[in-house]
C-alpha cells in the first residue's frame, strides 16, 4: 500500500506490508492525513493461483451465512452492547489482490457490506490485525477511507511480537469484552483470527490453505 509523493512515512509503510508484516500496535490512533491514491487501472492481480472471482464468490458465501445472523442478534439486542470483530488482511482489504503501491487498498465488497450493516443496526465494529503499530494511523486511514465505520483498531505493539498471532488477538477480543461489549460475530481468514473463544460465532473466510495472508 503507497502512492507516489507521499514521502518516507507511506514509503515505510509499504515495506512493511510488502514484507508481509501484517500487524499493528496500539489501539486506536488518529487518522492519518489521506495520502493521494496513485492512479491504477489494471484489474486486481491474482494472489498466487487464487482466482479473483473465484474468491469473491467464496468470501460471499460465508457472509452469506454471517449476515443472517447478524441481523437476528442485533435484532434483539437484550440490552447489551454488541459488537463485530474483523481481521483485515483478506478479510477487509482485499490485501493480496492489488500492488503494495496502490492507495487505498480496497475494501472486500461483501465485508464492507456486512460491516455497514452491523453499524447501522447498533453494533460496534472493531478491527484486530496482526499490523505492527507503526502502521496504525495509515491502516485506519484507508479502512475509513475505502468506507468502513471504525469504532476501535487494535494492532501489535512491540510487546505483542513475541506471542502467537492466535493469543494476541484472543487478548484483543477480551478487552474489548471489557469495554462492555459482547462480540456477536468475529470475521477472519486464517485459523488465528478465530480460535480462542471470546466471540459467539466466528465466520471464516478462505484463505486457501495458507495462501492469502
Amino acid at each position: 500500500m503507497g502512492a507516489r509523493g507521499t514521502g518516507r512515512r507511506t514509503g515505510a509503510i509499504a515495506v512493511v506490508v510488502a514484507l508481509g508484516l501484517g500487524g499493528t500496535a496500539g489501539a486506536t490512533g488518529a487518522a492519518a492525513a489521506a495520502p493521494r491514491a496513485a492512479a491504477v487501472s489494471a484489474a486486481p492481480a491474482q494472489a498466487a493461483d487464487i482466482d479473483y472471482a473465484t474468491w469473491q464468490r467464496d468470501v460471499q458465501a460465508v457472509i452469506d451465512q454471517a449476515q443472517p445472523y447478524v441481523q437476528q442478534r442485533t435484532s434483539h439486542p437484550g440490552g447489551q452492547k454488541l459488537a463485530v470483530v474483523f481481521d483485515i488482511d483478506n478479510t477487509a482489504l482485499e490485501t493480496d489482490f492489488h500492488p503494495w503501491y496502490e492507495l487505498p487498498t480496497p475494501a472486500l465488497k461483501a465485508s464492507l457490506a456486512l460491516a455497514r450493516y452491523a453499524h447501522a443496526q447498533g453494533a460496534a465494529v472493531f478491527f484486530v490485525t496482526a499490523r505492527p503499530g507503526i502502521i496504525a494511523s495509515e491502516t485506519k486511514w484507508n479502512l475509513k477511507a475505502v468506507g468502513y465505520p471504525v469504532d476501535g483498531l487494535h494492532v501489535r505493539s512491540l510487546p505483542d511480537l513475541f506471542d502467537e498471532v492466535s493469543a494476541y488477538k484472543t487478548g484483543r477480543r477480551a478487552a474489548i469484552e471489557s469495554q462492555g461489549y459482547t462480540i456477536i460475530a468475529n470475521v477472519g481468514n486464517n485459523t488465528s483470527d478465530l480460535v480462542g473463544g471470546h466471540a459467539e460465532r466466528t465466520f471464516k473466510l478462505p484463505d486457501y490453505d495458507g495462501q492469502l495472508s
